[in-house]
């Protein structure tokens, strides 16, 4: 699967409280919103790991999107 960035996106993951808080400017949202759309057409389990070393604003928690049936 092929991830596309848009130029200029930032994105950022925090957890508050319990709750996972995914802060992104309009390129990071867009960017994101495409790699989902990919992965809803991949096979279950595939998977999508965000970290700060490489798409994700330093400081960030992990994130790991998931396929399922």
């Amino acid at each position: 699967m092929e991830l596309h960035w848009e130029d200029g996106f930032t994105l950022k993951v925090r957890v508050d409280d319990g709750a996972a808080v995914i802060s992104a400017n309009r390129d990071g949202l867009r960017s994101l919103a495409s790699q989902l759309l990919s992965l809803a057409e991949e096979m279950p389990g595939s998977h999508i790991h965000y970290d700060e070393w490489n798409s994700l604003e330093e400081g960030s928690a992990e994130l790991i999107v998931e396929k399922t049936e």
